[in-house]
């Protein structure tokens, strides 16, 4: 991967192919976990632009920014778009990294050719309070010194069984880089998605089309999530990644790649399902 600076900040980041630009933002954790999406030939015809978030794989962030925003990172998607000369792209974002992309499209509507958001993290749903008390014991563990441990249980709980085996054929040594970079996410992006607040003023402004990813093997929290999707964009349309969890990108790669082809061609068609 290539670096550049944005916003003080080290990115790493990788441009493959030409075409309409597509940039992807990645969840929590695996900094490669959009890997799979850009080397998938669904998307072959698109310039496919992923990046490592601030202080994940190999990015930088500088320790009294350690607690970054949403919004923060919002602004490094768009310093590296201005960096590489891209003036509007499509925007994908994954988990936390859904919530950024919705936070880039509020900020620089301008910019945003369409928006895929595969089960971004929308802690303010019913569900919300429910999912930060399953992770609290995660957190503990990681404050004990056990980073594996609560890296694996939080994989665990948002995986289905086989999660290990999707994500070591996909994007092999992704779980041990997840854990080199649990502090970002215990320490950082936990308490940075929970405090995040985005409503129906922050979605006036997003006009563009807008596509809503959903594993049929999901939680309740992501289920919720589209529901408020719905709510807050008339425009949003609909795909369903049969046998897949919130791990989709990494366990149907396929799938979700087609999904995204069609949403920068024709979402004005019927919704997919």
């Amino acid at each position: 991967m290539r670096h550049v600076k944005v916003n003080g900040v080290d990115v790493a980041y990788e441009v493959v192919g030409r075409g309409e630009p597509i940039l992807f933002i990645h969840g929590a954790h695996i900094a490669d976990a959009m890997r799979p999406l850009v080397d998938d030939p669904a998307l072959g015809r698109f310039q496919r632009i992923r990046y490592h978030r601030r202080g994940v794989g190999g990015s930088s962030c500088p320790p009294e920014a350690r607690a970054t925003a949403v919004a923060v990172h919002a602004e490094d998607a768009v310093g590296l778009l201005e960096r590489l000369g891209v003036d509007r792209a499509h925007v994908v974002g994954h988990s936390s990294g859904g919530a950024i992309a919705l936070e880039v499209a509020s900020r620089h509507p301008t910019r945003v050719s369409s928006l895929v958001l595969l089960e971004p993290a929308l802690m303010m749903v019913p569900s919300g309070a429910a999912f930060i008390d399953l992770v609290t014991p995660l957190v503990g563990r990681y404050e004990r010194g056990d980073a594996e441990g609560a890296v694996h249980g939080f994989l665990a709980l948002v995986g289905d069984r086989d999660w290990r085996s999707a994500i070591k054929r996909t994007v092999p040594g992704g779980i041990a880089l997840a854990v080199k970079d649990a502090a970002t996410f215990f320490v950082s992006e936990l308490p940075a998605v929970s405090r995040w607040t985005f409503g129906p003023e922050q979605a006036t402004a997003i006009t563009c089309p807008v596509l809503s990813v959903l594993g049929s093997k999901t939680s309740s929290l992501f289920i919720e999530g589209r529901e408020l999707l719905h709510e807050w964009f008339p425009q949003c349309h609909d795909a369903d990644i049969p046998d897949a969890s919130h791990l989709l990108q990494m366990e149907a790669p396929g799938p979700v790649a087609a999904a995204i082809a069609h949403c920068s061609d024709a979402l004005q068609a019927p919704p997919l399902r």
